[in-house]
């Protein structure tokens, strides 16, 4: 997926993150823990390493160890989780492992915003990313923070939100839950950065 940098004002205050989420659309139910769920729709490429549904597969590779879960397997979901008065918003991603059996997963996953202005990657924090196993219906979480548009302008507008889990390059696009849009400012680099997957804690 072709990603257009663009230009916003870094603002990186870290926002507290209590992470749930949830998936629906056409590539999974998810589970509804948290408020304002958005949907979701499986598609190849996507900026980081992939996300969605694709088949059960096995519980193991042929060396007993537990394999990597793949987009196809997971149901992945996002809600807004901004807290009043941080300086940041937050938005959890849910990945719910629906594929039959335990799997692998750890790191950062690919997450690229849509805007009106084209397609915004977010930047990893700077948090330790765990290794971790999800049995079968099992959740994990990681969050992504961005900047509250409080500058009285219109801002850029946000239109969706892509997701690639580690290690993959099939992605999952969701409906974004957050604020609308973004501020802009002549100030460079993204100011959109993504946790670890586990991470529950501050995004930045």
């Amino acid at each position: 997926m072709r990603v257009h940098k663009l230009t916003f004002a870094a603002l990186a205050v870290a926002a507290g993150l209590s992470l749930t989420a949830c998936q629906n659309d056409d590539d999974g139910t998810g589970q509804s823990n948290p408020s304002s769920a958005s949907s979701a729709s499986s598609s190849g490429g996507g900026s980081g390493q992939g996300g969605g549904k694709e088949s059960a597969g096995t519980g193991s590779d042929e060396n007993g160890q537990v394999g990597k879960c793949r987009t196809d397997e997971l149901e992945i979901t996002a809600a807004d989780r901004t807290i009043d008065g941080d300086g940041e918003g937050t938005v959890a991603v849910t990945l719910k492992n629906g594929g039959g059996r335990d799997c692998a997963i750890s790191g950062f996953a690919g997450v690229d915003l849509k805007t009106s202005e084209g397609s915004l990657s977010a930047k990893r924090s700077g948090q330790s990313a765990d290794p971790h196993t999800l049995k079968d219906g099992e959740s994990t979480y990681f969050g992504v923070n961005y900047p509250i548009n409080d500058s009285g302008g219109s801002g850029v507008r946000i239109t969706g939100l892509v997701v690639t889990p580690p290690n993959e390059t099939k992605s999952v696009t969701l409906d974004w839950p957050g604020a609308s849009t973004l501020p802009v400012t002549d100030g460079s680099g993204s100011p959109v950065k993504v946790g670890p997957i586990g991470g529950i804690g501050q995004g930045g």
